[in-house]
C-alpha cells in the first residue's frame, strides 16, 4: 500500500490500541490475588478454631461426667477444656453446668474463645473473632457421685 512517497505502512491501523492494558490488568488483578490468599488462610485458621473449641468442650464434658462430685466436675471441666485451646485463644472462658450432677444424669459445658484477627491472618490486623461450642456428656448410671 503505497500513500506518498515517504509513508509506508506494513501493518494496518487500528482504531483501538491495546499497548499496556496487560500491565493495567496484571496491576489490578495481583493486590486482589494476593488479598484473596490471605482471606483463604484466615478462613482456614477461623475453622481450626472452630474445630479446637469444639473439641474443647467434649473433652470438658468427657472429664466432669468421669468426675465423682460436682465440685470436682468443675475443676476437671475447666482443665481439660482450656489446656486444649489455650495457645490459640487470646480470652478463654468455659461455663460448666452440673445442675443434673447425678447417676443417669449429664454434665454440659460451654467454651468460649475469643482469637485475635491477627492470629488468623497473620497481618496485624484490629480486631477479634469470637467461637462458642457446647457439649454434653450422660453420667454414667453404675457410677457413684456425691451431688
Amino acid at each position: 500500500m503505497r500513500c506518498g512517497p515517504y509513508l509506508r505502512r506494513s501493518r494496518p491501523v487500528s482504531i483501538v490500541d491495546d499497548d499496556g492494558g496487560v500491565a493495567v490488568e496484571v496491576a489490578l488483578s495481583v493486590p486482589f490475588g494476593v488479598m484473596l490468599v490471605f482471606l483463604v488462610v484466615a478462613a482456614f485458621n477461623l475453622g481450626r478454631t472452630t474445630i479446637d473449641v469444639n473439641s474443647a468442650a467434649a473433652a470438658g464434658a468427657r472429664a466432669a461426667s468421669l468426675s465423682r462430685t460436682a465440685a470436682g466436675a468443675a475443676v476437671a471441666a475447666q482443665d481439660a477444656a482450656t489446656a486444649n485451646v489455650s495457645n490459640r485463644c487470646t480470652n478463654v472462658s468455659v461455663t460448666v453446668d452440673t445442675n443434673d450432677f447425678r447417676r443417669g444424669g449429664s454434665v454440659t459445658v460451654a467454651v468460649t474463645c475469643r482469637v485475635a484477627t491477627q492470629g488468623l491472618t497473620g497481618l496485624s490486623l484490629p480486631g477479634s473473632v469470637t467461637t462458642e461450642a457446647r457439649s454434653t456428656s450422660p453420667i454414667d448410671v453404675y457410677r457413684s457421685v456425691t451431688p
